[in-house]
């Protein structure tokens, strides 16, 4: 089950993996980002915990 007080992605505009495989806005991987709509929400859960505890995701890059 989703949690109600976050969104559905972590997405936050700010897209660039210029330099390694993370995302620079959201905090998660080049796979994470094209696999997300397919993953499940325990999937989510645990790439939001991980993206949160790394201090995403950030508005300004």
């Amino acid at each position: 089950m989703q949690n109600p007080s976050r969104p559905d992605t972590p997405c936050v505009a700010v897209c660039t993996t210029t330099f390694d495989d993370v995302c620079r806005g959201c905090g998660r991987t080049v796979a994470e980002v094209a696999n997300w709509v397919f993953m499940s929400e325990e999937e989510k859960a645990l790439v939001w915990a991980r993206i949160t505890a790394e201090g995403y995701p950030r508005r300004q890059s």
